[in-house]
């Protein structure tokens, strides 16, 4: 996987560098705001763009676009220090492939960024929830007219499906909400029966089309 940084941070784009570089990573080059970071991604065609969302002359949403509508084969991470619900959706709608903190832990960055290069899309904890959350309310809006639709995920269950998602363990879910093993797999169940999907792997599959749907959904907006 070869990977391109972008970030207007020096010390921060240099750590972030070291760190990928001594597990394994591929780091063809760096650049330190959105127009130095479209232009080595036309240069350098990486498979992965991991990029700061506020930087000057050309910020990271709008370099996303750019990049993706002339090299939609490369995925585009965003990275931030904080985790703004406008930020977030407008990056997924704007065709993100994931979303990291820079606050995170180290070990847990690189397990996320391992879990996209084997197909996942990869959200700090608690955003995938919030992606769940949004999404549901817009499918809600557009089926309010319907003869029925499907009942909602609660606030826990998109938690759960959330960590889930993320390949947690439920006993590691469990330690990270309070709640016991037992008590993670009974919400399995029921979010398996409200999302009408036969097990855990069609219900983790099922969020991560949710995450799709309001990446199209926003393409189709920005069109009208």
């Amino acid at each position: 996987m070869k990977v391109l940084l972008v970030d207007d941070h020096p010390l921060f784009i240099e750590g972030l560098k070291n760190m990928l570089t001594s597990r394994g990573v591929e780091v063809v080059g760096t650049a330190h705001d959105g127009l130095e970071g479209l232009r080595k991604a036309r240069a350098l065609h990486p498979d992965v763009v991991l990029m700061d969302i506020r930087m000057p002359h050309l910020d990271g949403l709008a370099a996303l676009r750019l990049i993706r509508a002339e090299m939609p084969e490369t995925k585009v991470l965003m990275l931030t220090m904080c985790d703004d619900d406008d930020d977030l959706f407008a990056a997924i709608r704007s065709g993100a492939s994931g979303y990291f903190l820079k606050t995170q832990d180290t070990d847990e960055f690189f397990m996320l960024l391992q879990n996209f290069a084997n197909g996942d899309m990869p959200l700090a904890p608690g955003l995938a929830g919030r992606i769940l959350n949004e999404f549901g309310r817009l499918a809600s809006k557009d089926s309010a007219s319907s003869d029925g639709c499907e009942e909602g995920l609660t606030g826990r269950q998109t938690e759960v499906l959330a960590l889930v998602a993320q390949g947690f363990t439920y006993k590691e879910v469990g330690t990270k909400l309070r709640l016991t093993e037992r008590t993670v797999k009974y919400h399995m169940g029921e979010i398996v029966q409200r999302l009408h999907v036969k097990n855990r792997e069609q219900a983790v599959a099922h969020m991560q089309e949710m995450g799709r749907g309001l990446s199209d959904a926003g393409h189709e907006h920005e069109t009208r």
